[in-house]
């Protein structure tokens, strides 16, 4: 996995898994300004983990079903894929999310995993839900199913890649008023085992914020407009129960500044839902 420079205690996964010493590798220090922070550690997990991690993510998106794997939202314009619901355009549309299938089917394909032909596809082949339905049953998205069914190990890296790849983008991306709160934030998170579950889940959930498309009257939901919405408390349980809420309140902010005609109040509840696994003990 490559390795990308980070906050101080970043991914410290051996307190969410138990790796042994010998399982992680310690990255070269990386040359940075007097006030830049370590190198991210980067994580060798074995099947067993990756598979504990992929279960926890899948449970979320899909309620852990196989049918799940392959899903098109009520008012989407696109199918969600995988245990982390990958998204993939159609052809001829370009929506403000985004677009993460195709990206997966290339970290795969480089290390060394064939998909089903048709997720090599440029675009996604169906240009709707009632196509999708109608050929859900079909060879090809029952081939694509069970090919992630028996993939997750890749799927959860893949996650665990974003989700460290997002770090340098959110400290180039914050006000400049705000990086302080933020290294703060996340390092007050990263001392949990849900805290760390936590910044895994949420940039594969809501992404990590910097996409100036995803946001609704100039407003956005991701990591880092979480982190910077994060009230100060002290780390440990506390800052992940902050973090749960504060998910929560730009959520709400967001269904509160979406265009009605999404209807997005409907997935409030769900959101909630997921948001407060941040604030349990794993």
């Amino acid at each position: 996995m490559q390795v990308y420079p980070a906050l101080a205690t970043v991914f410290s996964f051996s307190t969410i898994l138990a790796c042994s010493p010998s399982e992680i590798q310690q990255a070269a220090p990386v040359a940075t300004a007097p006030a830049a922070t370590p190198a991210a550690t980067s994580i060798k997990l074995t099947p067993a983990q990756k598979a504990a991690i992929g279960r926890k993510i899948w449970q979320n998106e899909s309620a852990g079903k196989v049918s799940g794997l392959t899903h098109w939202n009520d008012g989407e314009e696109f199918p969600s894929l995988g245990i982390g619901h990958f998204i993939w355009y159609p052809k001829g549309f370009n929506g403000r999310w985004t677009e993460t299938f195709p990206e997966f089917v290339r970290f795969a394909t480089a290390r060394g995993k064939k998909l089903p032909a048709v997720a090599y596809s440029v675009d996604c082949p169906w240009p709707n839900k009632a196509a999708f339905q109608r050929d859900f049953n079909g060879a090809k998205l029952t081939g694509l199913r069970q090919w992630l069914a028996t993939n997750i190990n890749i799927q959860t890296e893949f996650i665990a890649y974003k989700s460290r790849a997002a770090l340098p983008s959110i400290m180039r991306a914050a006000p400049a008023s705000e990086r302080a709160r933020i290294h703060a934030n996340y390092n007050k998170l990263a001392t949990t085992s849900n805290g760390i579950y936590a910044l895994v889940d949420y940039v594969n959930f809501k992404g990590d914020g910097t996409n100036p498309r995803e946001r609704y009257k100039g407003q956005g939901w991701g990591l880092m407009w979480v982190l910077m919405e994060m009230r100060n408390v002290p780390s440990g349980q506390a800052a992940a129960r902050e973090f749960a809420a504060s998910a929560k309140r730009c959520l709400d902010r967001r269904v509160k500044n979406s265009p009605p005609a999404r209807g997005e109040k409907r997935w409030t509840p769900g959101w909630h839902n997921r948001c407060d696994t941040y604030a349990r003990p794993l």
